[in-house]
């Protein structure tokens, strides 16, 4: 979740690379913390449609330009009326890589990761953070309801950590160290040396069997889904009946006009939760 920060636009909002039997991966939105819009997340699908074929690629690098990771979706999409979302969770995430291609996937996290940037991390196979990384799950605080990002990550971090994160909104970002702590990420290091750890990440991959690194990877990945897929489409059947609740349009429209929200009365779950 962002909003424009007054800095200028610098070209693509996707820049593409290859070196070292890797494919590098720049979002480029550094005025809006390399926040997601629909254009973005169609050229996200469309780069991985084109990867998953491509037998020289033997991992990606995922990292965001200027001072951000990912700030998770655009103020302006989430203030949208959505009428061209997905119709199911497969297809709502499908803009992420870990489900198109058979190798390794590593998000180089710097500066800001919030909301929908925490799918990249999810979504990672492997996940370092500098240490002027942080991590915030803002959901609740602009009135949405946060159910995938935490669905993801359920098996990937301590779940008193996430809890916080999910239920404390913008108040609940955690630093690196203690993303670290907690299993978000696997290792912490400064900012300056976040791309060279990542190379030697990918020199490592590339030192393995291509074949037996994507066979090794396919397993942990199914083993992975067999246990959060129904909880993703419960999530997303949440999501979208939350588009109804005057909360999810006063919240946006709240956060534009930097004002206090004003919420409607509570609603109880059940309703959007059966299963």
């Amino acid at each position: 979740m962002t909003e424009n920060t007054g800095a200028e636009p610098t070209g693509s909002d996707l820049l593409v690379a290859r070196r070292g039997g890797a494919v590098w991966v720049t979002l480029n939105r550094p005025h809006r913390l390399n926040a997601l819009t629909a254009s973005l997340m169609a050229q996200l699908r469309a780069l991985w449609r084109e990867l998953a074929t491509d037998t020289d690629v033997r991992c990606v690098v995922i990292t965001g330009a200027g001072r951000g990771f990912c700030s998770g979706a655009d103020i302006e999409l989430l203030a949208s009326d959505r009428s061209d979302a997905a119709v199911d969770v497969a297809e709502e995430l499908s803009f992420l890589p870990g489900r198109h291609l058979d190798v390794p996937v590593i998000a180089l996290v710097n500066g800001a990761c919030s909301g929908g940037g925490l799918h990249f991390v999810a979504d990672a196979d492997i996940a370092i953070a500098a240490r002027s990384a942080r991590f915030s799950d803002p959901h609740v605080t602009v009135g949405a309801v946060s159910a995938l990002e935490p669905a993801s990550l359920l098996l990937r971090m301590r779940g008193d950590v996430l809890r916080r994160m999910v239920l404390l909104g913008a108040a609940g970002s955690i630093d690196a160290a203690e993303a670290h702590a907690a299993g978000l990420v696997s290792e912490v290091v400064d900012d300056s040396e976040l791309v060279t750890r990542a190379e030697e990440l990918v020199a490592a991959i590339c030192a393995g069997s291509p074949t037996a690194v994507a066979i090794s990877r396919r397993l942990l990945r199914e083993a992975e889904h067999d246990l959060i897929d129904r909880v993703l489409a419960r999530g997303w059947a949440a999501i979208r009946a939350h588009w109804h609740h005057p909360d999810a349009a006063e919240g946006p429209a709240a956060w534009k006009a930097r004002r206090t929200p004003t919420w409607a009365p509570r609603t109880a779950p059940t309703r959007l939760l059966t299963r």
